[in-house]
């Protein structure tokens, strides 16, 4: 069984995600932790829990959810799981930092890329990728079937969808993603987003304004 531990990190008010099931290995999906402190909380979550971080994923690479990829990976000793169309924004992160007042260290570690079709496991545990483009050009999304469960990143928010007037976005690719890829999942499926509650497929089909 997979449990869920988000917290809201930065002032860009970012969720970030773990993924731990019950033998304590766990995955850090989009670490946006900033702060001293909010490195400190994820850390202190980790070892209160008696956790095994086993991997590092970025859903996209928005400034917002790369913040603690350096943090992550010194600290754990992993690389960087993410589409490979996301290693150019990564790059641009830190120069986006600056324009937002908010200057970084970036990750400059290894890479592994990964893509729709491939498989992202956790022990026993597995999530199907999604390539989910839009909002930017490599995001993806992570769907667990047992969990019934998706980590979509900035692509689908309560009542919201993410934006397409960053680099590499894109509103009709946005809209297509969504209702080619996540509205095909059962209703129960929770959507735990990049920001904001998590919601449901099923609300989001029913009433989300923008689908």
């Amino acid at each position: 069984m997979l449990h869920i531990k988000s917290f809201e990190f930065s002032p860009i008010r970012e969720n970030t995600y773990l993924v731990y099931n019950d033998a304590g290995e766990c995955i850090i999906i989009d670490p946006g932790c900033y702060f001293d402190e909010e490195k400190q909380m994820l850390s202190d979550f980790i070892e209160t829990n008696n956790l095994k971080p086993v991997k590092l994923v970025n859903t996209h690479c928005h400034l917002d959810h790369v913040f603690g990829n350096k943090y992550v990976s010194e600290k754990y000793n992993l690389p960087l799981h993410l589409h490979k169309l996301e290693e150019r924004m990564l790059n641009l992160a830190p120069a986006s930092g600056l324009m937002y007042n908010l200057p970084f260290d970036n990750y400059s570690g290894d890479f592994i890329f990964i893509d729709e079709g491939d498989t992202l496991t956790l022990g026993n545990d597995s999530f199907k990728i999604f390539h989910t483009p839009g909002h930017s050009e490599g995001s993806l999304t992570f769907y667990n079937e047992a969990g019934k469960f998706i980590i979509s990143g900035d692509v689908l928010f309560q009542n919201s969808i993410g934006r397409s007037d960053l680099p590499g976005g894109d509103s009709d690719i946005l809209l297509k993603s969504i209702k080619d890829k996540l509205l095909t999942l059962p209703d129960e499926t929770i959507v735990y987003s990049g920001h904001g509650p998590t919601t449901t497929i099923g609300e989001e089909r029913r009433s989300n304004p923008f689908l």
